[in-house]
């Protein structure tokens, strides 16, 4: 069981962070389906950085860089993929579902495009990359974590991105109940011609909004490559976790510390069918599908109960227009 619930927090903290970015565009009036594209040129793009510093460093890698360049190369990634939604849904208000479709689809090509020129590069028998020493870093952990038996291994035994992960969610949650940023965010994705009326920047916002959560998510992309895939990066081998994420902010209602609990079931739904025995291929894929499920469930029911508090923002996909308001 132990085993189990640690595998599911590493399998979920990806989706958690997808999940927190998309939750900040959203409550902008953004719905940003780009983030399966986001996440993985921010996977890319660490894997870019990685691989340069570790093939040039060789025995000599300092950790502290083989940290941050990955790092500083995903976050630059992702904003980068950010700021190109940013400009075509809010400055020139094009569709944005067409947008964010279009960005999942330029991503996933950038990431096989550099991954496949890499792969030539190592020379690699098989079709992949091994950045070990690098994931090895990021994997750090105290050397007390393993005297502490099941607590240590539950709880202590996960690299800093999965808790930067966590404080994230948490962070986001305070900001946007508590604080003055926060309310205004808020009101941009309700009532945009309200806030503007109010003077509150509406586009600096939305900018500033789909921005970040572009890079909270790049940073889920980063995660899975070097600590749960071990630093191996693979073509297409991302699976679809991205939507997963956009999923989970409709399980979740749109409350960051909410999708914490929600990521972590995710990730148990999406590794459970492990600890099953006897089970076959189409069970499998059946147990697979449960997040989904659940999320439509979830969809209906807050649906049905008409609260305000549980529902998206009511501006979400909107194009604000300023010559209408």
């Amino acid at each position: 069981m132990i085993t189990f619930l640690h595998r599911a927090v590493i399998m979920g903290i990806p989706l958690l962070f997808g999940a927190t970015g998309e939750t900040i565009t959203e409550k902008s009036g953004h719905l940003n389906l780009g983030i399966p594209g986001i996440m993985y040129v921010g996977a890319i793009s660490g894997v870019i950085g990685a691989f340069f510093y570790e093939n040039s460093a060789g025995a000599n890698m300092v950790p502290f860089l083989a940290v941050m360049i990955p790092l500083l190369c995903s976050i630059l990634g992702s904003l980068l993929m950010g700021l190109i939604y940013s400009f075509f849904t809010v400055s020139l208000r094009a569709n944005q579902n067409v947008t964010g479709l279009a960005l999942t689809t330029f991503g996933v090509g950038i990431g096989n495009f550099f991954g496949g020129s890499l792969i030539r590069l190592s020379g690699a028998d098989v079709p992949s990359i091994n950045l070990t020493a690098t994931s090895n870093c990021f994997k750090a952990k105290f050397a007390f974590v393993d005297s502490m038996g099941w607590f240590g291994e539950l709880f202590l035994s996960y690299s800093f991105l999965a808790y930067l992960g966590i404080a994230l969610a948490v962070v986001t949650a305070i900001v946007m109940r508590k604080t003055r940023v926060g309310l205004h965010l808020r009101a941009v994705g309700e009532n945009p011609a309200t806030a503007d009326a109010a003077g509150i920047p509406v586009e600096r916002y939305k900018y500033f909004a789909t921005c970040i959560g572009a890079v909270i998510a790049g940073l889920g992309g980063l995660y899975y490559i070097m600590d749960y895939a071990y630093g191996v990066w693979s073509n297409n081998g991302f699976g679809d976790r991205g939507w997963l994420a956009i999923a989970l902010v409709i399980f979740t209602v749109w409350k960051t510390d909410l999708g914490i609990l929600g990521a972590f079931l995710f990730g148990g739904l999406l590794i459970v069918h492990n600890y099953i025995p006897n089970l076959g291929v189409a069970d499998q894929e059946l147990i697979k599908a449960l997040p989904y499920v659940v999320t439509i469930i979830v969809l209906v029911l807050v649906s049905a109960r008409k609260k305000r508090e549980n529902q998206p923002p009511q501006s979400l996909g909107l194009s604000y227009f300023r010559e209408e308001r």
